[in-house]
């Protein structure tokens, strides 16, 4: 069972990494601030999921030493804001697009 969940977090770490890029790279090219805002908010989101699946596969695979707790917290607690900051921004964005139009 632990073997598939180590699966189902590799997974997901891999996705949210190439998902994250990609939405990078659509942000770069965009002329309008307003749709570019929206492109980093949703490079956050994936950034921050990408993290929390980071902390949960550090936890998994390493013992509970000091140091390997105290990264795992830090990658939990900046993905979590990542997340946090990503929604936030990108209903910014999407209000503003919304009353511009």
């Amino acid at each position: 069972m632990l073997g598939i969940i180590r699966y189902v977090l590799f997974a997901v770490l891999v996705i949210s990494c190439i998902t994250a890029a990609l939405y990078s790279i659509r942000a770069r090219k965009m002329s309008d601030p307003l749709d570019r805002g929206i492109f980093h908010a949703s490079t956050n989101i994936y950034m921050g999921i990408m993290l929390v699946a980071l902390s949960f596969i550090a936890m998994l695979m390493f013992s509970g030493s000091t140091p390997a707790v105290i990264v795992e917290a830090v990658f939990m607690v900046m993905g979590a804001f990542n997340i946090f900051a990503g929604i936030r921004s990108k209903s910014y964005y999407s209000r503003q697009k919304s009353a511009r139009s």
